[in-house]
């Protein structure tokens, strides 16, 4: 059975008949001044990957610490300029693509899409062109944003099964670069999908904000899913809270 567990922010672990996908590990339970809300990743999660995909080099989507986890001889697939920070973490299976190019892994293929997002590590770092990813597998096809904002061509990536779209961040605001629940939902009228689950929320938030300002931590997915409703009637939503598993069969 496919399957899709959303382990936190952009993280997830895909299930498919060919084998399975670890998205963006970061399996940490906090991240300078952030700290994650949601239950800690099984230690075993490194290991049940088949392949690892990062989309582009920011600190909370290509952790080092977190890739060290991973056992060493697993491929990776990461944005072209972006290897040697996976090598740090002792990874040597390493595959850079960019837009339109694809890789076969095994039974998995993984093609790179375009992203709209600032690919650079650091403020003042080297521009990296951040992805998105088509992976292929069983006859299954499914769309991994990363980070990314609307754009138009987005209408060109399928036809597509499902689609994981982040639709928040790690505060209480999102800002340019990213998705949110209006943006997200306009995506799904672009993207078609038969089955959309929203990731990049609910799992890392400021130290002692929470009690203060608690609705950005819950209330994003579920206005993409009343707004999802409206902009994109005929597709299947489902909001999976982090460490949740779902089928990626119909319900």
């Amino acid at each position: 059975m496919d399957s899709l567990t959303y382990i936190g922010h952009g993280t997830t672990l895909l299930r498919l008949e060919g084998g399975s996908i670890l998205t963006d590990p970061m399996l940490r339970g906090w991240l300078g001044p952030l700290r994650r809300q949601g239950p800690s990743p099984s230690p075993e999660l490194p290991e049940a990957a088949d392949v690892v995909i990062v989309s582009h080099p920011h600190l909370d989507h290509l952790d080092v610490r977190s890739l060290r986890r991973v056992p060493p001889k697993t491929p990776v697939v990461v944005p072209r300029g972006a290897a040697g920070w996976v090598r740090k973490a002792g990874l040597d299976r390493i595959q850079e693509i960019g837009p339109s190019e694809t890789v076969s892994i095994g039974e998995i293929e993984v093609t790179a899409v375009p992203a709209q997002h600032d690919g650079r590590r650091h403020p003042w770092g080297s521009e990296i062109e951040p992805l998105g990813y088509v992976i292929r597998s069983g006859g299954r096809n499914v769309y991994f944003a990363g980070d990314t904002e609307l754009f138009s061509a987005m209408s060109d990536l399928g036809p597509l099964d499902v689609a994981l779209l982040p639709v928040w961040g790690w505060g209480p605001t999102v800002g340019p670069g990213h998705l949110n629940p209006e943006t997200a939902a306009r995506a799904l009228a672009l993207l078609h999908p038969r089955l959309a689950v929203p990731i990049h929320w609910g799992t890392f938030y400021p130290v002692g904000l929470r009690r203060l300002r608690p609705a950005p931590l819950e209330r994003p997915p579920l206005e993409f899913a009343r707004l999802a409703k409206e902009l994109a009637p005929e597709v299947e939503v489902r909001v999976l809270q982090p460490g949740s598993e779902t089928s990626l069969d119909r319900t």
